[in-house]
C-alpha cells in the first residue's frame, strides 16, 4: 500500500532538469513549501546532455529572436555571479572566409551582441588575425581573420545539482529516482502518486498547484498520469557531441559556419579534450532513447574538417553523448529553426492550478522560474519576492574571477591533494570544498582512493547531501570522472555504494528495532 503523506504542500514539481529544480529553489527560498520528483536522477536528460554554454544565442538573432537574445545576454551575467566555480567566462573565436556570411553580417550581428544586453563584466568583440596568431594554427590557411566574442561556459549538470541542494536547503523536499505515476484530483488538490524506481515503493503527496517540469516527458505525463491521450506540444529534436583528445592548446573555443548554415562549436573541455557538436535532428522515436547515431558522428566529423589542419577520424572520438531538446512545437518546417524560447501554460480553477512547461533553453531557466512564480503568486498568493537575482548557489561565494585564489587557499590548507583534484574541486564544488575535506591532515584520512583523484570521503558527500545513488550519478553528472576511470575503477566504486547502501538499511533496521524494544 502506498504510504500517504499528510503534509499538503504549495507546490508539487514534477522533474529534475534544470527547469523543475529552478522553480523548486525560487519557490522554496520565497516560503512556499515544495516538494520535486524525478524518475531518474538529477540532469539525466537534456540538462545534462547541452553543449555546456551560457549564452545570448548569436544565431538567433538571423531568426529576429531579439527578446530572446536580449534576455540571454542579460542572463550570462547574472548567473556568472550566482556560480562563478562552475561558470565562467569564455572567448569564442568566429573564423572567416569567402563563401560564408558577409563579414558586414557578421560585424552587425556581433555588434547588436555587444550592446543588446548591457554587459559590464565580460569584454566584447575584436577583430583577430588568424594567419598571424596561435589562435589560427589549428585552423586550414585560407582562415586569415575573424572575430572574437564573449559567452560563458558552465558545468550543466553541476548547475542542476546545486540548484536541488539549495532548494533542500530551503526546506523543500527533493528526490530523485522517484516517477509519478499517478495524478488526480481529491477533495479540491492535487494527489499524486509516485513510485521509487529502485525498490518499487509508492507514496502520496497533496498538493494545491501541480508543475509539469518534466521536460522531453512533458506530453508523456500528460498522457499516460492525466489520461489525456491526445497531447501533443513538444518537438523533440536530438543534439549530439562527440569529444575527442584535445586539439589545441590555448583556451579559446571556435563557433563555425557550415556548408547546411548551421553552425557548431569546437571547445576546450576537461582540460584533456575537445568537445565538438552539436547537432539538429527530428528525433521520432522515444525520449528514453537517445542515442548518437554514425551519421550525426560522420557527420559531426565532417564539418570539422572543413576547418582543422589535421583531420578527424571515428577512430577519434573517446567519448560521444546525445541529448534531445523538448522544443514548442511551434509548427517551424525545420529542426533548427523551431523556437528555443519557452512556453508556460497555466491552467487553473479555483481550487487547483497545474502549469506545465515547454522548451527552454538553460541560459534563460532562472527567467523561467520567476515567470513560472507570478503564476503561483497569483493563486496563492505572494510570500515574498523575487530574490535569485543577487544570490548565490552554494559553494559559489567567491569573487567572479575568484577560482584561482581559492585554489591557493584550498592547496594551502591541503597540500598533499594534486593540482588536478585542487582545480576539479573549485570548479565543482567552489567553497564547499572545505566542507568535503572538512579536517583531513593527509591522504590517509580521505579514505579509498577510486582513481582520478576520487576519494571515499568525496564519495560519500556525494552520496549523503548530493542524492548519488549509482557509479553514474558521480561519474558523469556530478562529475566528469567517467572519461578517465576504468572499467576495474567503475566496479570498485559500485561495490562501495552497495555497500553504503546496504550498511545503511541494516543501521536503519537497527535503529527501529531498538525503538520497538524500547516501547516493549
Amino acid at each position: 500500500m502506498p504510504t500517504k503523506s499528510e503534509k499538503i504542500y504549495d507546490i508539487f514539481v514534477a522533474g529534475g532538469g534544470i527547469n523543475g529544480l529552478g522553480v523548486a529553489r525560487d519557490a522554496a527560498g520565497r516560503g512556499y513549501s515544495v516538494c520535486l520528483c524525478e524518475m531518474n536522477d538529477f540532469a539525466s536528460g537534456t540538462s545534462s546532455n547541452s553543449t555546456k554554454l551560457i549564452h545570448g544565442g548569436l544565431r538567433y538573432l538571423e531568426h529576429y529572436k531579439f527578446r530572446l537574445v536580449q534576455e540571454s545576454l542579460k542572463e550570462r551575467e547574472v548567473l556568472l555571479k550566482m556560480a562563478p566555480h562552475i561558470i565562467w567566462p569564455m572567448r569564442f573565436i568566429l573564423p572567416h572566409s569567402k563563401g560564408m556570411r558577409p563579414a558586414w553580417l557578421l560585424r552587425l550581428g556581433l555588434f547588436l551582441y555587444d550592446h543588446l544586453g548591457f554587459r559590464k563584466i565580460l569584454p566584447g568583440t575584436s577583430y583577430v588575425k588568424l594567419n598571424k596568431s596561435e589562435l589560427g594554427s589549428p585552423l586550414k590557411s585560407n582562415f586569415k581573420f575573424g572575430y572574437e566574442y564573449s559567452d560563458c561556459w558552465v558545468d550543466d549538470s553541476r548547475l542542476v545539482i546545486l540548484n536541488a541542494v539549495d532548494a533542500s536547503l530551503k526546506g523543500a523536499k527533493i528526490q530523485n529516482y522517484c516517477k509519478v505515476t499517478k495524478v488526480e484530483k481529491s477533495d479540491g488538490l492535487w494527489s499524486i502518486t509516485t513510485t521509487d524506481s529502485i525498490d518499487g515503493k509508492q507514496n502520496i503527496f497533496k498538493a494545491k498547484c501541480f508543475i509539469n517540469a518534466s521536460g522531453p516527458w512533458v506530453d508523456d505525463l500528460l498522457n499516460s498520469s492525466f489520461k489525456r491521450n491526445n497531447s501533443k506540444n513538444v518537438r523533440l529534436v536530438r543534439g549530439s557531441h562527440i569529444v575527442v583528445n584535445k586539439l589545441f592548446d590555448h583556451d579559446r573555443s571556435y563557433i563555425c559556419q557550415n556548408n547546411d548554415n548551421r553552425i557548431f562549436f569546437m571547445i576546450p573541455y576537461e582540460d584533456k579534450y575537445t568537445l565538438i557538436g552539436t547537432t539538429d535532428i527530428d528525433h521520432g522515436q522515444s525520449a528514453g532513447n537517445v542515442e548518437i547515431s554514425e551519421e550525426e558522428k560522420l557527420y559531426i566529423c565532417k564539418s570539422a574538417n572543413e576547418y582543422l589542419n589535421t583531420k578527424i577520424n571515428l577512430e577519434d572520438i573517446v567519448w560521444s553523448y546525445s541529448g534531445v531538446r523538448p522544443l514548442y512545437d511551434d509548427g517551424a518546417s525545420a529542426a533548427q529553426e523551431a523556437t528555443r524560447d519557452y512556453v508556460i501554460k497555466a491552467e487553473q480553477s479555483e481550487s487547483s492550478l497545474m502549469i506545465n512547461i515547454f522548451g527552454g533553453k538553460i541560459t534563460t531557466y532562472r527567467r523561467l522560474s520567476e515567470s513560472i512564480l507570478k503564476h503561483v503568486e497569483e493563486f496563492l498568493g505572494s510570500k515574498g519576492d523575487p530574490w535569485t537575482n543577487h544570490s548565490s548557489l552554494p559553494g559559489g561565494d567567491i569573487d567572479v574571477d575568484g577560482q584561482l585564489d581559492l585554489q591557493n587557499k584550498l592547496q594551502t590548507k591541503y597540500p598533499f591533494l594534486t593540482q588536478e583534484t585542487l582545480k576539479r574541486a573549485v570548479r565543482s564544488y567552489g567553497t564547499i570544498s572545505f566542507d568535503i575535506f572538512g579536517d583531513a591532515a593527509n591522504i590517509d584520512a580521505l579514505g579509498r582512493h577510486f582513481g582520478s583523484g576520487l576519494y571515499e570521503r568525496e564519495v560519500n558527500y556525494l552520496i549523503q547531501k548530493e542524492w548519488s545513488r549509482t557509479s553514474d550519478d558521480i561519474l558523469f553528472r556530478r562529475s566528469k570522472l567517467g572519461l578517465s576511470f576504468s572499467k576495474d575503477e567503475v566496479t570498485q566504486l559500485d561495490q562501495h555504494l552497495d555497500d553504503f547502501f546496504k550498511a545503511n538499511s541494516q543501521s536503519k533496521n537497527d535503529e527501529l528495532k531498538s525503538k520497538m524494544v524500547e516501547t516493549v
